[in-house]
């Protein structure tokens, strides 16, 4: 998960279309391809969900979290933070997100995936490791 962040607020996105989460707020984000490393998934992930370039030397890791997911599966969610970045944040997938918005950090949406407010949560706070659902 990607933290983009500007004048106190953060970029998140309206999932749509995909039969997961749809209708709830999410960092970008996606999984890590095969011979990638978490760093170059976090940049390739920007780019593609939101049109950005992301120096990987200046991304910082805020937070790593264990969780189980709805399903009950075992997963690690690695946020990373990006306070510059190459381009103006578009849609870059309408049809996997019905749009962008920048919110308030301290004031997510409700409606934001739960493992993703979490996160957001605990980076608000400085804390850099967390474990849910065990």
């Amino acid at each position: 998960m990607v933290i983009l962040e500007r004048d106190g607020h953060l970029l998140l996105c309206e999932r749509a279309g995909t039969g997961y989460d749809d209708g709830l707020w999410c960092l970008p984000s996606g999984k890590v391809d095969e011979g990638e490393s978490a760093i170059e998934a976090a940049v390739r992930e920007a780019r593609e969900e939101v049109g950005i370039t992301i120096n990987p030397a200046t991304l910082r890791i805020v937070h790593v979290m264990q969780f189980r997911n709805r399903e009950g599966q075992s997963r690690i969610g690695w946020f990373f933070a990006a306070a510059e970045w190459e381009g103006t944040p578009v849609n870059g997938e309408p049809h996997k997100c019905a749009g962008i918005d920048w919110y308030p950090s301290d004031r997510v949406p409700a409606e934001t995936v739960p493992y993703n407010a979490l996160g957001i949560a605990h980076y608000l706070k400085g804390e850099s490791v967390s474990v849910h659902g065990w």
